[in-house]
């Protein structure tokens, strides 16, 4: 493991769960962005890699709401949230089409606009 490598996984790993949450969501844009930049149709390209590392971070996501540490409603929009973000992300990979990806993107862009705020005044 180099510096590098140990700085990331110590910073990770006693970072506070918002800044988890918000680094999960620049994944999964990053990966959504970068399978929209290669070519879909081709079996070589790396279009399913990307989009399966974005839905493995959006699953998670999902699956990792706390029902106990929010009200039922705001839990239940954001498991919507997700869902639609894994169905549109699932059907770009079955039709191996981008278009898809640009809800699903601007979803969690909005997501992770509102979790920046939040993290913002929790820390002021």
């Amino acid at each position: 493991m180099t510096a590098a490598d140990a700085y990331l996984s110590s910073s990770v790993e006693n970072a506070p769960p918002i800044k988890i949450v918000r680094l999960l969501y620049q994944g999964a844009i990053r990966f959504l962005g970068q399978a929209a930049l290669e070519d879909s149709s081709d079996p070589r390209s790396n279009f399913i890699k990307f989009l399966s590392d974005a839905d493995a971070i959006v699953a998670e996501l999902r699956l990792s709401l706390d029902t106990s540490a929010g009200s039922e409603e705001v839990v239940g929009n954001l498991q919507g949230l997700y869902l639609f973000c894994e169905g549109e992300i699932q059907r770009a990979m079955l039709d191996r089409d981008s278009a898809p990806l640009g809800g699903a993107k601007a979803v969690l862009e909005t997501l992770l606009e509102a979790w920046t705020k939040v993290e913002a005044v929790r820390a002021a």
